[in-house]
């Protein structure tokens, strides 16, 4: 049974801001980082095989800074970077919400495509990782469209429910042919080391 844990990365201050980032490149901030180094003192390296992450380094260093504590085989995949927000890229959610009330963006990448891209990568880990417990670090978008995938839009996230907080765990694991949701949005590893400090 192959295990992926989904972390999402650290805070940068476009989070804060509320911006659209898709695939503009932002960094971590000091918060973000920090995040990340709890997240990954929190973290037991028995407990996973691999660390992957997208190319975009707010979450390639989140994985760096966790992987300094598990000491694992690391490698980048581009199939798991977020989504492509075209001309939305940049701006604030009021922003958005008045230039593009429907979220309809401009030059956005299609849904579809994007999810093709991430379920195509989901089934390569499976495929070359098979058995394996592997932490996944990515973006919001990304893990939230994979659950919503999995679960068929079961999952409260989202639109009208709860965000995918920055470095929580998302589980999913391979049932036979079938991807299936463990839990999500899991923070209880913050708080416990925030409790010890």
């Amino acid at each position: 049974m192959t295990t992926i844990y989904l972390v999402r990365h650290g805070q940068t201050d476009w989070n804060v801001e509320r911006r659209a980032q898709g695939q503009t490149d932002i960094p971590l901030n000091a918060t973000g980082i920090q995040q990340a180094e709890v997240c990954g003192a929190a973290l037991n390296p028995n407990d996973y095989d691999v660390v992957i992450t997208s190319q975009l380094q707010r979450a390639h260093k989140t994985a760096e800074i966790i992987n300094n504590f598990l000491e694992l085989p690391f490698k980048v995949m581009e199939d798991f970077a977020e989504r492509f927000f075209g001309d939305a890229e940049g701006l604030t959610l009021d922003e958005r919400d008045k230039l593009y009330p429907d979220r309809n963006y401009p030059n956005q990448e299609a849904l579809e495509d994007f999810s093709n891209r991430i379920m195509a990568g989901l089934e390569h880990i499976h495929q070359n990782y098979l058995g394996k417990r592997v932490l996944l670090v990515s973006h919001g978008a990304v893990i939230y469209r994979m659950l919503s995938i999995i679960s068929e839009d079961q999952v409260d996230i989202g639109v009208g429910g709860r965000r995918i907080e920055n470095t929580s765990i998302s589980t999913i694991v391979r049932d036979k042919k079938f991807w299936v949701i463990q839990d999500y949005n899991r923070v209880n590893h913050l708080k416990i080391v925030q409790e010890k400090a």
